[in-house]
């Protein structure tokens, strides 16, 4: 291939500069919108496809196909941010509408049970750009030091790699490459992973036949009490606290939630490395905005400054770096709600899929105003609870009392 060629979905050759050819679908489609006529079922779903498979760059190697859902936050971030610092009114609409329209998306994901790499790209980029805002129109007015860009460029950093680590593999229970089938009889419990409780027999099982430690296949022998954990999808029996992931299609040992602001499951493996992600986030966003409102708002404590800064618009420059504050504030807002609540769970030793399921079968108690859910089953006290959330992923999985329900 050359560096404008490649192959595409439906397995033939073709060339970037056929990006317009044989759009059947779209033809139709626009004919039917000019004379006001309803589309045919699935032709958005076709066209959709077609536009993602064609929107490819020049490589050596081949075309390479882009991800669609990282062009949005690349093109339209600065484009909001800049029109929000041209008035007051502007920024108002803008800040408030941002917000809407990323839960509107997250909602649409999460009921097609489709993965995106809509709000990793957005975060990343929100970071880069503000980043780059701060050394930009901030840094050159004088008032923040060399030592405090610095500590700034250090967290950002610190943050990054916190990120890295989290994005690795969250604890995987291998698929066995063959397993057997079981009659329809013997398999009770939820194929979707959102239900069931691992024993002892299964939990705490050694590798039989290559299979790791912590999971094995079902035989038809087993006790019925152990086919309680049987993944239909994964075809395996779960230790305790697994779950399926009907995003990522796969078993994670102690899985607390897929998030999307990393487009990956949140499990034993990378749990540590999420909780350390958002606090180097947090300490870092409010150490930003608190240097920059010194800056634009002098004379007044950042959080007077965020609700009354009357020079803000006076020049374009103060009005992108406030935006930016405010935009700021938004995304560490949301990240700390969900930071207290990831601390709140590991205080009291629950996963989020735990307590979503104990909600569901009306099984926990709501403290704190309803911020977490006890559901008691694992709840050791402040201290072993804690000691417990940092110990994990030290060692391989072994039989505990945890295992044995």
């Amino acid at each position: 291939l050359c560096c404008c060629e490649y192959v595409d979905r439906r397995g033939e050759r073709n060339h970037l500069a056929a990006c317009c050819c044989d759009c059947e679908d779209l033809d139709e489609g626009c004919e039917r919108w000019l004379t006001c006529r309803s589309l045919p079922p699935g032709a958005l779903e076709r066209i959709a496809d077609t536009v993602a498979d064609r929107l490819r760059v020049p490589w050596f190697a081949g075309a390479v196909k882009i991800n669609v859902s990282l062009v949005p936050p690349l093109l339209l971030l600065p484009v909001f941010l800049h029109v929000a610092a041209l008035h007051f009114l502007l920024g108002l609409v803008v800040l408030t509408s941002l917000p809407v329209v990323v839960l509107w998306y997250y909602y649409l994901t999460h009921r097609r049970k489709e993965r995106t790499l809509f709000f990793l790209s957005l975060g990343l980029f929100s970071l880069g750009y503000m980043y780059y805002v701060f050394l930009q129109e901030v840094v050159p007015r004088g008032h923040v030091g060399f030592s405090q860009v610095l500590a700034l460029t250090c967290g950002l950093v610190l943050m990054l790699a916190a990120l890295s680590r989290a994005k690795k593999d969250p604890g995987y229970l291998p698929t066995p490459a063959s397993h057997q089938r079981l009659p329809d009889k013997s398999v009770r419990g939820s194929s979707n992973g959102l239900h069931g409780v691992a024993v002892s027999g299964a939990a705490g099982s050694r590798a039989v036949n290559g299979e790791a430690k912590g999971y094995s296949r079902m035989s038809a022998g087993e006790p019925a009490s152990a086919k309680k954990d049987w993944c239909a999808k994964c075809q395996l029996v779960r230790p305790a606290r697994a779950g399926h992931c009907r995003l990522c299609g796969r078993c994670v040992r102690r899985l607390d939630h897929h998030c999307v602001w990393i487009n990956s499951c949140v499990g034993e493996q990378n749990h540590q490395a999420f909780i350390l992600a958002l606090s180097f986030f947090m300490l870092t966003s409010v150490y930003g905005i608190t240097l920059t409102l010194h800056t634009v708002c002098r004379g007044r404590t950042p959080f007077v400054a965020l609700f009354y800064c009357p020079g803000a618009y006076s020049d374009y420059s103060s009005a992108l770096s406030f935006t930016c504050v405010w935009y700021c504030a938004i995304v560490t807002a949301g990240m700390g709600y969900i930071l207290l609540i990831q601390l709140l769970n590991i205080s009291y030793n629950v996963t989020e899929r735990e307590a979503r399921l104990a909600l569901r079968d009306n099984t926990g108690r709501r403290l704190l105003g309803g911020l977490v859910i006890d559901t008691g089953q694992y709840n050791r006290g402040f201290l072993c609870n804690w000691g417990h959330f940092l110990s994990l992923g030290s060692s391989p999985p072994q039989r505990s009392a945890e295992d044995i329900v």
